[in-house]
């Protein structure tokens, strides 16, 4: 259950032991037979002061892009409780984008389906006309976008909507540096100034200890660790030094078990609740 909650609560985002649950599908795409499932998420619990700026940790496949989606409300969650305090907005590559659409017309798109008056969807579109700098790219379908310039108008959207929470997944890891830079010091001064709340999911572990207050480290879909970001870090960093220090043997040993931890057997759906109490 998700729900968006008053301006008089405290925290941006309360989650109260959520999990989300995928089918298994087989090497040629076919689900599986048997009901086997899949945790990508489980029995995660944080609260997320207004304002706090929140660095998101973990390996491939840990459950980061998943939890993404369900922080900005796309994706629904199969067990557990999450209050959302304000308007969030996902910054992701592709997400929120009609590949047919040009991007001037995925902008109208995007601010009509929030209900935006025209006026308003042009004082949007003229801002990510500045910030995005794409040119006569704008007028051009979005499939024959770059992934970097693809980044570019989802963030420069989202930066113009002015969420009050935003979820920047991965979203600066393409494209090139000075662009992602100008970003960075956009978020700075929503940071800084403006008092956004940002979860900010990178592997850039030293950009993630500049920008955020707080770490999140998730893995295996668990949540491992939750405080002070320079903590979280040096945690993580270890368990990544482990882990690469590994033999592919080893490595490889300790992923399949981790995965086979996160299958369920025989799933049906409502048995979360009597699996999770709240505490």
């Amino acid at each position: 259950m998700a729900k968006n909650t008053y301006e008089t609560n405290p925290y941006a985002v309360e989650l109260h032991h959520i999990s989300k649950i995928y089918k298994l599908k087989k090497k040629d795409g076919q689900k599986s037979n048997d009901n086997e499932s899949f945790y990508a998420l489980r029995d995660i619990s944080i609260k997320v002061e207004k304002g706090d700026v929140v660095g998101v940790l973990g390996t491939n496949g840990s459950g980061k892009s998943t939890l993404s989606v369900i922080l900005a409300g796309i994706s629904d969650i199969d067990g557990g409780e999450m209050n959302v305090s304000g308007e969030q907005a996902l910054i992701s590559i592709n997400t929120g984008l009609n590949q047919q659409l040009t991007g001037l017309e995925n902008i109208n798109v995007k601010g009509a389906l929030m209900g935006l008056s025209k006026k308003r969807i042009q004082e949007i579109t003229e801002d990510v006309i500045e910030f995005a700098e794409l040119g006569d790219f704008l007028y051009q379908p979005v499939k024959k976008y770059s992934s970097g310039m693809k980044s570019r108008l989802g963030f420069s959207i989202s930066l113009a909507l002015d969420p009050d929470i935003f979820i920047v997944d991965e979203a600066l890891s393409v494209g090139d540096k000075g662009f992602a830079q100008k970003c960075m010091n956009r978020m700075k001064k929503l940071r800084d100034e403006q008092g956004k709340t940002i979860f900010f999911i990178s592997h850039a572990l030293p950009q993630v200890r500049e920008f955020c207050k707080t770490g999140m480290w998730i893995e295996g879909g668990k949540l491992i660790e939750f405080g002070e970001i320079n903590e979280v870090c040096d945690h993580y960093s270890e368990y990544v030094d482990k882990l690469n220090a590994m033999s592919d043997k080893e490595k490889k040993k300790m992923l399949n078990e981790k995965f086979e931890q996160r299958i369920i057997h025989n799933y049906k759906e409502g048995f979360l609740s009597k699996l999770f109490t709240k505490k």
